[in-house]
């Protein structure tokens, strides 16, 4: 991980995950999902998690600079679990509550890692649904 990330991973649930990437487009992130594609293609009812990686800074948005770029691992409606990109804004990320024990992170974190997921862009090609913002 890069510094000045958190090493925390934190969940979210779907309305948050949503508000959490219109921000993104609103703030013209790079790592965002497209407006509604979220709200169409994940479940509405699932936990999904957030982890942090690195700073990332845009020159274009000097105003939302630096950011964090967060791995998320996104459950579909079809109950598949995917890997995602999202940029979240530090103060943002930092609201969310820790709600996780040290076990769950370390799995969590580890299946972003290890485990071959499918990407989201994968995921949306296997079930022909259109793409995202970042594809």
């Amino acid at each position: 991980m890069s510094s000045g990330v958190p090493r925390t991973v934190k969940a979210v649930d779907t309305s948050e995950l949503v508000r959490l990437d219109a921000e993104a487009i609103e703030c013209g992130l790079n790592r965002h999902h497209g407006a509604g594609w979220l709200v169409q293609f994940a479940d509405p009812g699932a936990v999904h998690y957030l982890w942090p990686v690195l700073v990332h800074r845009a020159s274009h948005r000097p105003e939302f600079s630096p950011h964090w770029r967060c791995m998320l691992l996104l459950t579909m409606r079809d109950g598949q679990q995917v890997f995602s990109l999202l940029d979240v804004l530090p103060a943002s990320f930092e609201d969310l509550p820790e709600t996780l024990d040290a076990a769950t992170k370390t799995e969590i974190s580890h299946r972003l890692e290890h485990e071959g997921l499918l990407t989201q862009a994968q995921w949306a090609d296997l079930n022909s649904c259109p793409g995202t913002g970042w594809r």
